[in-house]
């Protein structure tokens, strides 16, 4: 998620640039991004259909091939060790 933050921030930062000294981005137009977006899932079709065809679980290909291609190493929201210390820590009885 880090990664992802950075990026936007890098693009942001770029965009504003761009638009202070009147240059158009380069960015691929919508509907080219549309297209890419269709490429991923075609990808992901055949395998659905093989695995429908041999009438396995669609959830096999779907953890096996779909869900890591699509969406990558998702982040899995570890806490911090202080996070950690301060749940363990008990909390003095509500009210007063």
């Amino acid at each position: 998620m880090k990664a992802h933050m950075i990026s936007l921030g890098a693009g942001l930062l770029v965009g504003v640039i761009y638009s202070l000294i009147n240059v158009r981005s380069p960015a691929p137009p919508v509907v080219a991004l549309v297209g890419l977006l269709g490429i991923l899932v075609g990808e992901q079709l055949p395998p659905l259909v093989r695995s429908l065809w041999q009438k396995e679980p669609v959830i096999h290909s779907w953890i096996d091939q779909v869900k890591p291609h699509m969406f990558g190493h998702l982040p899995k929201g570890q806490r911090s060790d202080a996070r950690i210390a301060a749940d363990k820590t008990p909390q003095p009885p509500a009210g007063g």
